[in-house]
């Protein structure tokens, strides 16, 4: 008479399924949880940004001062681009410090970066608002 056990494939779909259901709960909780400001998280410094709306939308560059203001950034300044026809978001580095501007493009949920130095003393990361505007992330 044969052994009757528990069948390795019925183990494997148990198993298989613990994994998804893990990787569900994980996304969700990241997702889903509150995000503490950027500026309450220790060993973070006050970033000053400046926001201009490229976009030829009214009122999305308040829109996105007022998300990044949320998030424990330092919103100085909110104005129109030199055009009003950018195709693409993007956030610019104003330092030689990259980290700082990583920051504001993860918070506003993955924009290009770039750097281009240019050290008025005003702001250390700008964030250009193009037509693509519907891509950033402007709510927790």
């Amino acid at each position: 008479m044969a052994r009757r056990g528990v069948d390795g494939g019925v183990v494997g779909m148990l198993l298989l399924a613990l994994l998804v259901a893990a990787l569900a709960g994980s996304w969700l909780w990241v997702r889903l949880r509150p995000h503490a400001p950027i500026a309450a998280r220790s060993n973070a410094r006050i970033v000053r940004v400046q926001v201009l709306n490229g976009s030829g939308e009214p009122g999305i560059g308040v829109r996105v001062a007022s998300f990044l203001r949320e998030g424990g950034f330092r919103v100085v300044e909110v104005r129109n681009a030199d055009r009003s026809d950018y195709f693409a978001s993007l956030v610019v580095a104003r330092t030689a410090d990259l980290s700082i501007a990583r920051q504001v493009a993860h918070y506003l949920g993955g924009p290009p970066l770039i750097q281009q130095r240019w050290d008025t003393g005003a702001a250390d990361v700008s964030v250009l608002i193009g037509s693509d505007r519907s891509r950033l992330r402007l709510e927790p």
